[in-house]
């Protein structure tokens, strides 16, 4: 029998994730065309819990073309794009091993569609991961990280048309070649379950472009993960050594209270949230799916060939995102549909400027539901706490309540690794600060590195540490087992 972990395996990725489209910039450089996310203009009015990307119009992006007076601030991000050999150096000092980010699918092939890829742009990434391995870092590479070219949406329509899959998968078998004896660690897209808050930054259709949204949202889905699958058979055949994850915002919601039908509604919105992971991870349409998309009057496209294939090629890691926990009962799911995810917020926790619900024990729970429903290693792909931070006169910035929330998180996962859960990685979202994705802004800062910019893109882009810097120093050092109490 084997004996209960005592901590962090001696293996485990110590690491950090930001991601291409609200870091690197250098929009228009690089010979990289537009992707999805340099539309997206800061959003500087309105109430913080309510800002987020949902949808966008054919007119609504041509505006945004045009636009001479608006700022989008991920086409600049931090100036990643060239400041990038002295950003890891600094995030190499706190120890992290391990560093994920995205390859912008619009510098590869910059039209999607294109003839041949961008040597530029494959150059580019070639030199961030040697300098990623010349400072002690494993790659974890998304390969969709809302930075699909702009003109698949506009000309394609997004992941609602099929041609899309061929593209993708093009787009996967050039880096898997190019990269194959730099990067072990992929994930094929971000927070593929992102259907409601991140719509079209996610899936690229356009609002107006299609009858039904929410079942042109379900295609896109299936020819996505359609994509997926075949991408990690390519993947597997190009070098066996990969191992390519599928990735989830964890999602999953408690019922808000213990009425039977409040219970009943968090199952079938739980299941919902589980689709995305169960046809990457065990590879078939489970028998829910099924009813909910006859119930919806769905007419979906999904061809025997693509059946074969995810069963075939299911994914080798679950990688979550996972920042609050949520909550559902018979009366919020009323509004579950089209832009809306069924949920509430837990009233018995605290929560940051933006609403999000501060939980460390949620992480613990959802570990376990994960693993025990699929029995694959996992990844924290993101974890963070996003709030304002504040440089005082002598420069320094105490983001004291950032290190509590880590710290919790940190210890509620080695608890879940003790309950015999198999993590094998954390990535603390946005070691150094990048753009928001939700709103474009700056002011939401995650990072243990503050960048001197505002929501403009205003001011010196100098770095410094925060507290939060030396604290992970710490914790990495240890493996865990000094949380600086």
């Amino acid at each position: 029998m084997k004996s209960m972990p005592k901590g962090f395996p001696k293996d485990f990725l110590w690491g950090g994730a930001i991601a291409a489209n609200q870091a690197e910039g250098a929009y228009d450089e690089g010979g990289k065309g537009l992707c999805v996310a340099d539309i997206l203009k800061v959003q500087d009015k309105g109430s913080l819990k309510k800002k987020s990307n949902k949808e966008a119009t054919t007119e609504s992006i041509a505006f945004a073309l045009q636009d001479q007076e608006g700022y989008y601030p991920k086409r600049y991000g931090i100036d990643f794009y060239h400041t990038y050999k002295d950003d890891l150096k600094l995030l190499a000092g706190t120890g992290m091993n391990s560093f994920r980010t995205s390859i912008n699918w619009a510098r590869i092939f910059p039209n999607g569609d294109d003839d041949e890829p961008n040597e530029e742009g494959l150059k580019f990434y070639d030199d961030l991961f040697d300098e990623m391995h010349k400072n002690g870092m494993e790659p974890l590479v998304t390969l969709s990280h809302y930075e699909m070219p702009l003109n698949i949406a506009l000309k394609y329509n997004g992941w609602y048309s099929r041609e899309t899959i061929d593209m993708f998968v093009r787009y996967a078998k050039t880096v898997f070649e190019r990269y194959k004896d730099k990067v072990k660690y992929w994930i094929t897209v971000n927070q593929i379950n992102l259907i409601h808050h991140e719509s079209f930054n996610h899936l690229g259709i356009p609002a107006d472009r299609v009858d039904n949204l929410w079942e042109a949202k379900f295609q896109g889905v299936h020819n996505e993960c359609t994509a997926c699958a075949l991408a990690t058979k390519i993947g597997h055949e190009i070098n066996p050594d990969f191992q390519i994850g599928m990735m989830v915002y964890d999602g999953l919601s408690e019922p808000l209270t213990c009425k039977p039908e409040d219970v009943f509604a968090n199952m079938k919105r739980n299941q919902m949230e589980y689709f995305f992971s169960d046809l990457l991870l065990r590879g078939e349409y489970p028998g829910y799916a099924i009813r909910f998309f006859e119930e919806k009057r769905f007419h979906l496209d999904i061809r025997p060939e693509d059946e074969k294939v995810l069963k075939e090629n299911t994914a080798d890691f679950l990688a979550i995102s996972y920042y609050y926990t949520i909550c559902s009962s018979a009366e919020s799911m009323k509004n579950y549909g089209v832009n809306e995810d069924g949920a509430v917020m837990n009233p018995h926790l605290d929560a940051s400027e933006w609403g999000w619900a501060i939980d460390p024990l949620g992480l613990r729970t959802v570990l376990n539901y994960y693993y025990d429903r699929y029995q694959k290693p996992i990844a924290i792909a993101e974890n963070g706490f996003g709030t304002f931070d504040t440089v005082e006169e002598d420069g320094s910035i105490h983001d004291t309540r950032r290190i509590m929330y880590l710290r919790e998180h940190v210890r509620a996962m080695k608890e879940a690794i003790k309950d015999g859960v198999e993590v094998f990685g954390y990535y603390p979202w946005g070691p150094i600060d990048i753009v928001s994705c939700s709103s474009s802004e700056m002011s939401k800062r995650y990072g243990f590195i503050y960048v001197d910019l505002d929501d403009y893109g205003k001011g010196t882009g100098k770095r410094r540490k925060k507290d939060s810097y030396d604290w992970y120093k710490k914790v990495v050092a240890s493996n865990g087992e000094d949380l600086c109490e």
